[in-house]
């Protein structure tokens, strides 16, 4: 009987180191709300992880803001000052929405335009499930998930509920961002 608890432990020990070695980069996000940890699917999204956590790296996001937050949708972010102007990016990274990833509750895609491989540093967490923004969506195209939210659910919860209206920045006005401004004040990758 011993040596089959000693087995079984063992079994444990190598399924809890196994599934510790395939945990994808994790980057913690210190905003004015709260802070909340992302852990990234650099198995399923490689391209568009790297292209993340290049941003993360050069302090890109830091004083960034969520610009676009619409409750019971999505919030968006990391593109724009706290004065609504937009940062320049590098070039986009190719889409990789067909990577079977979800629109689900709390994960985070990238944001992008028409083109599906459009997306630079502008990301959104999802506040619902999405399946209108799965591949293949009603366009074909699909929204490239890359991670999910694993801490600090609340502070999403809590920025999705921000009041919001239209703001005018140097480009035009905007919808949907928040009166006050929620700041990204740092974003890290955790070691």
């Amino acid at each position: 009987m011993r040596k089959l608890w000693m087995s079984l432990g063992l079994a444990l020990s190598i399924t809890t180191l196994s599934s510790i070695a395939q945990a994808g980069p994790k980057v913690e996000f210190k905003t004015n709300q709260g802070n909340f940890v992302v852990d990234l699917e650099s198995d399923r999204a490689p391209k568009t992880v790297n292209n993340f956590l290049a941003y993360v790296k050069s302090g890109f996001y830091n004083g960034t803001v969520f610009h676009r937050v619409i409750n019971g949708f999505m919030v968006q972010g990391g593109g724009f000052t706290t004065d609504l102007v937009q940062k320049p990016t590098q070039a986009p990274v190719v889409s990789e929405a067909q990577n079977g990833l979800k629109n689900q509750n709390y994960t985070i895609a990238m944001a992008r335009t028409s083109d599906p491989d459009s997306a630079t540093a502008q990301f959104f967490i999802n506040v619902k499930d999405n399946p209108g923004l799965d591949y293949p969506n009603a366009m074909g195209n699909g929204y490239t998930v890359f991670g999910r939210v694993i801490s600090g659910q609340q502070t999403i919860d809590k920025i999705k509920g921000v009041p919001t209206g239209i703001a005018s920045t140097p480009r035009g006005r905007m919808a949907d961002v928040p009166n006050t401004p929620v700041v990204i004040e740092s974003a890290t990758i955790l070691k």
